[in-house]
C-alpha cells in the first residue's frame, strides 16, 4: 500500500517527524555554532534524518515495538514488488510508463519509504547493503529514464515541483552517505531545474508561491542547499517563508486578507477561495515547524518577529475545527475523497504538526498546547493516534502523555464564525455542529485530477454533527456511500449530475450569492445565514438561516422556489450507521422505517439525538443500506481510491416541498444527544421560540437564556429587534447587562442601525464600528463595510 500525494507530504514529509533530541529553542543551546562552516551542515544533515526516521527510540516500548513492524511491513511490500532487474522498464509494475509524472512522483514517495526504513533501527531493513545499493540504483534509473533537467514539464506541474524533488531530497538525506557524489551532482540539478528557490512557480515564473505551495519548496530548497552545502540556497529557504523577494508580500508569516493564507479570524485559504485549513494549512503549518526545528541554532535559523503568526494559527485556526483528533471534512476541501486520507490522518497530521511546532515556541504557548493535544489522544479510542502516527512523531506524543505534570484539556467549546472562508463552528462539551457554507468569495467546492467527482453539493450548507461517542461517523466509509444528492443541511434539487473534476487540472465553483456567514455573540452564541442559489442549470433558489444555542440548533429556511419542475428537499439527517447499525428511529414515539409520517411534531434517532419539527410536518424517513466505492469519487492519479465494495447503513429525514415550490419554507431543532424523553418535553415545551421565517428575516427567541437573535434579508422588524437592511443580530439581556453582536455577512452595506426594544443607558464597551444613540429605543449605529463579514460588538447597560 501506498499513500496519497498530500497525505504523504503530511505524513512523511511536510509534517513527518520531531527534532527528538533538541526541539528548536533546545537546538540553539546544544547546538552552537562550529567555526567550520562544512560542520553547519553536517549537523543539519543528521537533524534532517533525526526528523525522517526519529533518531533513537527504545523498542521494547510496544508502541515504537508496533511502529517498527507497521514501517517494515509498507517497505517490505514496496521492497518485494520493487523491480530490480538489469531489463526493467519501471520501478514498480502498475507506475508505468515512469515517464509519466504521477509514476515517477509515486515511484520516488515508494522510494522514500524504503530509504526510511533502511535507516531507522530496528527495522529489517536497516543497514542493509543490499537495500542501499537496490536504492542507489533505483534513483539513478528514474533520473536517467524521467526526471532529470532536460526533461520537459508535462502534465500536473504538482510532482515536477514538489512531490518529485521532495521524495528525492529525502532519500539523498538519507542514504548521503553511500551516494555517488556524480549522482548526489545531478539529483542537486534536477531540483535546481524544477525548484529552484520557493519564490516561484518554474512552470509560470510570474506566479508567486503562496501558503502550502511555498513552504513545501522551502523544505526542498533547504535541503538542496544543506546536501549541496551552499549557503545562499539555505539562506533563500529561510527567507522564502518570509518572502524577502517580495517584501513580506506573499510571507507565511502574515495575516492576508484576500487570496491564500491565514486571516485574523482563523480562517485558511488556499486556491484562493477554498476554506482549506485541514488539508494544506496542515502542510503549511507542519512544514513551517519542520523548517523551524531544521534551522534553530545555525546561521539560517529563522529571526522574523512574525513568526508569532504561526503561534497564534494554532488556537485561532487549528484547535476549533479539531474535534478529538479528528479534522473536520469542512475544512478538508477535495481531500474528502481520497480513500487513504480521512479525518483521523489529517488529524494527526495536525496533531503531529501541533507537537513539533511546540518544540521551539514559547513556553504558555507549548505548554497550553500539549495540553488540548493530550485530550484530544486521551478521548479518541476510535482511531488512536499512536495507529497512525510515524516513529518520529510517535515520540513527542508519548512524551506528551507520560508527562503527569500535563493536564488532558476538555473540549474546546464556543461558537466560530470564519467569515474569510464561510465556514461556522459551533461546539459544546459533547459535540460539535459545523457548516460549510459558500458564496461569490468562497468556492462550494474544489476538483479535478479525478478528486471529489461527487462533493456538488457540500458546500451548500451542509451540515456536520460531530459525536464525542461516535467519532466514526464520516470516517467509516461514509463519502462513498452517503447519497451525495441528500447531504445534511441542505437544500436540493433532485436533478441528475455529472461527475465533476474528471479532467487534468483542479477548478473550482463559485455561485453567485454574497451571503454566506455570521455572527457570534460572547464566544457562546451564533447565528449564520446563506442565501443559496442552485448551480448553473438549477432555478432552485432558498434563504437559510442557523441558530446556535446551549444545547440546539435551529434551522430555518423561506423563500424556496424553483421553476425546473423537479422536487425540492431539505436534508436533516443522513446519518451513517455502520456496516451492521440498527438505531431504532421514534417518530412522535412510534418507531418508524420508511416512509411519510402525517403531521410530525418530533423524531429521535437512538445514539444519536432529537429532531423537532416545531407547529410540525410531513417528514419523510428511509433507512437503507447504500453500497459504494472509493473509486467512484476519486480516480486521481496518486489519490485514486479501490474498486472494493463498501457498504453502510443510513438512517435519512427530509422534507419535500413538492415539484417547483414558490415561496416554500422549513423549520426545524437539533438536539443533539437528547434522549426521546427530553426531544418529547422540549417539542412540548418549545423553550426556544420561533419569531420569524420569511424572505425579509429568520429569528429565535431564547427565553432561557435572554437571547434574541435574527438574521435579516432586508430592513425590518422582527424580535422586537429592528435593523436598517440586511444584518445579522444577536442580543442577550442579563439583568441590567446587555450583550450586542452584529454582522453583515453579504458585505453588502456600509452601515447598518439596529433598533432595540428596551430602554438603554449608556455603553460599558463598544467596538470602535458601534456608536450607542442611549434612550427608551436606543440605536446603534454599526460601520459594516469594510468588515469582510466579522462581529461588531458592544457592551450595555439598562
Amino acid at each position: 500500500m501506498h499513500m496519497s500525494r498530500r497525505t504523504l507530504l503530511a505524513a512523511t514529509g511536510a509534517t513527518a517527524s520531531a527534532v527528538l533530541t533538541a526541539g528548536p529553542a533546545g537546538a540553539a543551546r546544544a547546538g552552537a555554532r562550529e567555526e567550520d562552516p562544512i560542520n553547519d551542515f553536517d549537523r543539519l544533515l543528521d537533524r534532517a534524518q533525526t526528523l525522517l526516521t526519529g533518531g533513537t527510540f527504545d523498542l521494547a516500548d510496544p508502541d515504537f515495538a508496533a511502529g517498527v513492524a507497521a514501517l517494515d511491513t509498507t517497505a517490505g511490500a514496496l521492497w518485494d514488488s520493487l523491480d530490480r532487474s538489469a531489463g526493467r522498464t519501471a520501478l514498480w509494475s502498475d507506475l508505468t510508463p515512469l515517464t509519466d509524472p504521477g509514476n515517477f512522483g509515486q515511484s520516488y514517495t515508494r522510494l522514500r519509504t524504503i530509504a526510511v526504513a533502511w535507516a531507522t533501527p530496528g527495522t529489517a531493513f536497516f543497514g542493509q547493503a543490499e537495500t542501499a545499493q537496490a536504492l542507489l540504483g533505483a534513483l539513478r534509473f528514474a533520473f536517467d529514464t524521467a526526471y532529470h533537467p532536460s526533461a520537459a514539464e508535462t502534465g500536473n506541474w504538482w510532482f515536477w515541483e514538489i512531490g518529485a524533488p521532495r521524495a528525492l531530497m529525502d532519500c539523498c538525506v538519507l542514504l548521503r552517505a553511500q551516494l555517488p557524489a556524480a549522482d548526489l551532482t545531478d539529483y542537486l540539478a534536477v531540483v535546481d531545474r524544477f525548484c529552484p528557490d520557493a519564490d516561484r512557480r518554474t512552470n509560470s515564473p510570474t506566479l508567486p508561491e503562496t501558503g502550502a505551495n511555498r513552504t513545501d519548496k522551502a523544505v526542498i530548497v533547504a535541503l538542496r542547499g544543506l546536501l549541496g552545502k551552499d549557503a545562499d540556497k539555505v539562506a533563500s529557504a529561510r527567507d522564502a517563508l518570509s518572502d524577502v523577494r517580495d517584501s513580506g508580500r506573499n510571507s507565511l508569516f502574515r495575516y492576508t486578507t484576500s487570496g491564500d493564507g491565514f486571516y485574523e479570524d482563523g480562517s485558511f485559504v488556499q486556491h484562493s477561495e477554498v476554506a482549506y485549513t485541514g488539508s494544506y494549512g496542515t502542510v503549511l503549518l507542519g512544514g513551517a515547524a519542520w523548517l523551524l526545528s531544521l534551522l534553530a541554532g545555525s546561521p539560517w535559523a529563522v529571526t522574523d518577529p512574525e513568526v508569532s503568526v504561526m503561534y497564534e494559527a494554532v488556537e485561532r485556526s487549528f484547535v476549533p475545527v479539531v474535534f478529538d483528533g479528528l479534522m473536520m471534512d469542512a475544512v478538508r476541501g477535495r481531500a474528502i475523497s481520497r480513500e487513504r486520507a480521512g479525518d483521523h490522518r489529517d488529524g494527526a497530521s495536525a496533531v503531529a504538526a501541533i507537537l513539533l511546532l511546540a518544540t521551539g515556541a514559547p513556553a504558555d504557548l507549548a505548554e497550553r498546547w500539549r495540553s488540548l493535544v493530550k485530550g484530544w489522544l486521551t478521548r479518541n479510542r476510535t482511531t488512536p493516534f499512536t495507529s497512525l502516527a510515524t516513529l518520529p512523531q510517535l515520540a513527542l506524543a508519548k512524551a506528551v502523555l507520560a508527562e503527569t505534570s500535563i493536564p488532558s484539556a476538555p473540549r474546546t467549546t464556543g461558537s466560530f464564525v470564519f467569515a474569510d472562508m464561510d465556514r461556522v463552528v459551533h461546539r459544546r462539551p459533547g459535540w460539535a455542529f459545523t457548516l460549510s457554507l459558500s458564496s461569490k468569495r468562497i468556492s462550494a467546492y474544489e476538483a479535478g485530477n479525478g478528486e471529489n467527482l461527487h462533493g456538488w453539493y457540500t458546500g451548500d450548507g451542509m451540515t456536520y454533527l460531530y459525536d464525542g461517542d461516535d467519532l466514526g461517523q464520516y470516517n467509516d466509509g461514509f463519502w462513498p456511500t452517503v447519497d451525495p444528492y441528500r447531504l445534511p443541511g441542505t437544500t436540493v434539487d433532485t436533478r441528475p449530475r455529472a461527475d465533476l473534476g474528471t479532467g487534468a487540472g483542479t477548478s473550482t465553483y463559485r455561485p453567485s450569492n454574497a451571503v454566506a456567514g455570521g455572527a457570534e455573540l460572547d464566544g457562546r452564541y451564533g447565528a449564520a445565514a446563506m442565501e443559496l442559489i442552485g448551480a448553473p442549470g438549477s432555478s432552485l433558489r432558498a434563504r437559510k438561516t442557523w441558530f446556535l444555542l446551549d444545547n440546539t440548533v435551529v434551522a430555518l429556511g423561506a423563500g424556496i422556489t424553483s421553476d425546473d419542475s423537479r422536487p425540492v428537499e431539505t436534508v436533516i439527517e443522513n446519518r451513517n450507521l455502520g456496516a451492521d447499525g440498527r438505531n431504532r428511529l421514534l417518530v412522535d414515539g412510534i418507531p418508524r422505517h420508511n416512509g411519510t409520517s402525517g403531521v410530525a411534531r418530533w423524531a429521535h434517532i437512538e445514539g444519536v439525538g432529537g429532531y423537532v419539527l416545531p407547529g410540525g410536518a410531513a417528514l419523510r424517513t428511509l433507512r437503507e443500506e447504500r453500497t459504494g466505492t472509493w473509486r467512484a469519487i476519486d480516480t486521481g492519479a496518486d489519490t485514486g481510491g479501490s474498486t472494493d465494495p463498501v457498504t453502510r447503513r443510513y438512517l435519512t429525514l427530509w422534507l419535500d416541498h413538492g415539484a417547483s415550490p414558490d415561496g416554500a419554507g422549513y423549520a426545524y431543532v437539533l438536539l443533539p444527544g437528547a434522549s426521546a424523553a427530553a426531544t418529547a418535553v422540549w417539542s412540548a415545551s418549545r423553550p426556544v421560540r420561533i419569531t420569524a421565517n420569511d424572505a425579509t428575516a429568520q429569528a429565535v427567541e431564547d427565553r432561557r437564556t435572554g437571547l434574541s437573535a435574527v438574521h435579516f434579508w432586508a430592513a425590518g422588524t422582527a424580535a422586537g429587534i429592528t435593523a436598517s437592511g440586511p444584518a445579522t443580530v444577536l442580543v442577550r439581556r442579563r439583568g441590567a447587562r446587555v450583550s450586542v453582536a452584529v454582522a453583515d455577512p453579504g458585505r453588502t452595506g456600509t452601515s447598518v442601525t439596529i433598533g432595540l426594544p428596551f430602554a438603554v443607558r449608556r455603553a460599558a464597551a463598544a467596538d470602535d464600528t458601534v456608536r450607542l444613540t442611549p434612550g427608551r429605543r436606543p440605536v446603534l449605529t454599526v460601520a459594516v463595510g469594510g468588515s469582510r463579514g466579522h462581529t461588531h460588538r458592544a457592551e450595555l447597560v439598562q
